[in-house]
């Protein structure tokens, strides 16, 4: 198999995410673990869009194109799936990410702080709570 044509698995990714930027934490290792906290929180919330309405396309991205974002842009994206009482058990508040950008990959290391990673970690520690939630309510498989 290519890896075009591996299917996503967002919850996966999340997890894989997530726990590498916690290693990357405890190592300091402040730019990489800042931006794994952004993916874990962007595969998070898109698992999340897919149990509440976001379709994918026949080769397993997003159908809409506002859903093919990171996790700045996803934020916002998020709560346009969620309706009636969804929206008050699984509404975010704030945005953590507004600072957050995919091309601070390429950034050099000094530019990333604990303070920074803290305040991505909170984001993406609130999306992996709301995936707990969604898997007691039964919304995950």
């Amino acid at each position: 198999m290519k890896n075009a044509d591996l299917p996503p698995d967002f919850y996966d990714a999340h997890e894989r995410h997530w726990v590498d930027a916690e290693l990357l934490r405890d190592k300091e290792r402040w730019a990489n673990a800042d931006h794994l906290y952004g993916f874990a929180a962007e595969c998070g919330l898109k698992r999340l869009m897919l149990a509440f309405g976001m379709t994918l396309d026949a080769s397993g991205k997003p159908s809409e194109r506002e859903d093919r974002t990171h996790a700045k842009q996803i934020w916002k994206r998020y709560e346009t799936y969620l309706n009636g009482n969804m929206a008050n058990s699984y509404a975010l508040s704030g945005e953590p990410f507004d600072d957050w950008d995919v091309n601070h990959r390429y950034a050099a290391q000094n530019h990333f702080e604990r303070q920074r990673v803290e305040q991505h970690r909170e984001g993406a520690e609130r999306v992996r709570s709301l995936l707990k939630n969604a898997q007691f309510d039964g919304y995950l498989t």
